[in-house]
């Protein structure tokens, strides 16, 4: 596999790390970049622009990152917080009055972020057609009665977390999750990161096509597990767990190749980036990047990456830990370092940051695999980075 881009000296265990990945673990197309001290230190890309086609993967493609949207949403209330005009111990109810109903009245902002809102389902899932509608989610997630006492336990929100974000959102500034970060994050910054794929970009042809990859058997002392704990495996397969539950939110889930999907703005599920795009943004959180002034302060980053939930978590059933919106290191999702904080994508993408060390990393790919919030692929990297940072 002919691997792109250059890697500063010192960082050569990622190209290594990224060359195995098509070579031992199944990559067709993906890029990854890392950012040290909001300076960029690797910028590689390799593979085909599509999962199922020969075109190229270029510097410049960009794919849906699914889950790893969340991390770039988060930004969102936590800048609103820092500005003033968001309190995030105030009830959701306070800012979006119908969120109310049906006992929602103590749901406070920080429960939406750190996965304790007891909100993951819907009990009439939404229809692809009812997805693309922004204010469907919305209206859907405050007619919602929480299936468990808010604020008591955490589990993960698939999909109702960005329709919680965006409802939110949405009365406190006029606009939805998604105009904001292009208008206050992603434009300034110069970031190739949109919720919401414009139409230039669509017709430029900026995304590859994404699809399902087989999972390889990996080699012999990578220590990761081939296949799931036999009650995770046993949740996804109940229709009636909160596991199944959570994901099918959407009922059947839309083409993620279909321009009309891309264009809308699903802050949980959709954001579509480019690899230096996802680690541009998270270098910016806690850095300077290029002169432009850091995202959070130094209080806000603080916040944003001290542990809110932790221990056996409802969704995913197995532990996890939080942060406000964000993953923090650990068993189910690690990183960098324990300072380390980000999201991961259901099936192969990662963005993270690790004050300590200045590392921010994107990594994005278009063959997913059944992996939730761990891919070997994305861990591969992470590997490399520590090896890279320890010399």
């Amino acid at each position: 596999m002919d691997v792109n881009g250059t890697v500063a000296e010192g960082f050569e265990p990622v190209r290594d790390a990224f060359a195995a990945n098509f070579e031992t673990l199944g990559d067709r197309g993906a890029a990854v970049a890392v950012y040290r001290d909001g300076r960029r230190v690797v910028d590689l890309w390799a593979g085909t622009r599509d999962i199922d086609g020969t075109e190229p993967w270029l510097r410049g493609t960009a794919q849906i990152v699914r889950s790893a949207t969340k991390g770039v949403a988060a930004a969102v209330p936590l800048l609103l917080h820092q500005r003033g005009l968001l309190d995030l111990d105030s009830p959701v109810g306070e800012y979006w009055p119908e969120f109310k109903a049906r006992g929602k009245e103590r749901v406070l902002v920080r429960h939406v972020l750190n996965h304790r809102s007891g909100l993951p389902v819907l009990d009439r899932p939404l229809t692809p057609e009812e997805a693309l509608n922004p204010a469907r989610g919305a209206e859907a997630v405050a007619a919602q009665a929480p299936v468990w006492e808010p604020g008591t336990d955490h589990g993960y929100h698939a999909l109702t977390y960005g329709w919680m974000l965006d409802g939110l959102v949405r009365r406190v500034t006029g606009l939805w999750v998604g105009e904001w970060i292009a208008a206050e994050i992603a434009g300034p910054l110069g970031a190739d990161l949109w919720l919401g794929l414009p139409e230039a970009e669509e017709a430029a042809g900026r995304t590859g096509r994404v699809g399902r990859i087989e999972t390889p058997e990996p080699a012999t002392g990578t220590g990761l597990r081939v296949r799931p704990r036999r009650a995770v495996t046993e949740a996804y397969d109940d229709p009636a767990s909160l596991t199944r539950r959570a994901f099918a939110a959407i009922t059947p889930f839309p083409d993620q190749n279909d321009p009309a999907y891309r264009a809308v703005a699903l802050p949980s599920t959709n954001g579509i980036a480019t690899a230096d795009g996802l680690a541009r943004f998270y270098a910016a959180l806690i850095g300077e990047v290029d002169g432009a002034a850091r995202l959070f302060t130094p209080q806000t980053l603080a916040s944003a990456r001290a542990e809110e939930s932790a221990g056996p978590d409802r969704v995913l059933v197995v532990s996890t830990r939080f942060g406000l919106g964000y993953m923090l290191h650990g068993s189910a999702s690690p990183l960098l370092g324990p300072g380390s904080f980000g999201h991961p994508g259901r099936g192969g993408s990662l963005g993270f940051a690790d004050p300590e060390t200045g590392i921010a990393l994107g990594y994005v790919t278009n063959g997913f695999r059944k992996t939730v919030t761990a891919d070997p692929r994305a861990q591969a990297l992470v590997r490399a980075v520590r090896r890279a940072t320890a010399a």
